[in-house]
């Protein structure tokens, strides 16, 4: 019995009340821009706006110090700074990679919705 997650869907849909469909729609799968802006809904919204401030300020840092290794004449200053700009790129991976499981964390929690959902309308079909 292997069916296509479109085939399951359209079963469940089948399945549902035109209230429950529509609530099974919107819990529905979320394209990159909209779990992105989802990241700034919820209750740790603040800690995303943050996480972008801190992001911002670590880039601009970044750019400060590979300028001053350009402008660096003495190969000591100049690995100085490229150090700097290492360090600052590295921050900026991270904050990145704290979003992204930020994001992951969403769709995840977001699917286990979906199937409690589910759950409980087979729940209620059997009663």
């Amino acid at each position: 019995m292997s069916k296509s997650d479109k085939e399951i869907d359209q079963m469940i849909h089948e399945a549902l009340s035109k209230e429950e469909a529509e609530y099974f729609d919107k819990m529905g799968e979320q394209n990159i821009p909209q779990q992105l802006f989802s990241l700034f809904k919820g209750k740790n919204w603040w800690m995303n706006v943050l996480m972008v401030i801190m992001n911002v300020v670590v880039l601009a840092i970044a750019v400060y110090t590979f300028i001053h290794m350009l402008d660096a004449e003495v190969i000591d200053e100049k690995l100085e700074w490229m150090f700097y700009t290492l360090i600052s790129f590295m921050a900026m991976m991270l904050f990145k990679l704290w979003g992204w499981n930020q994001m992951d964390k969403n769709v995840l929690m977001r699917e286990i919705k979906r199937l409690e959902y589910q759950v409980s309308l087979m729940k209620k079909e059997n009663q």
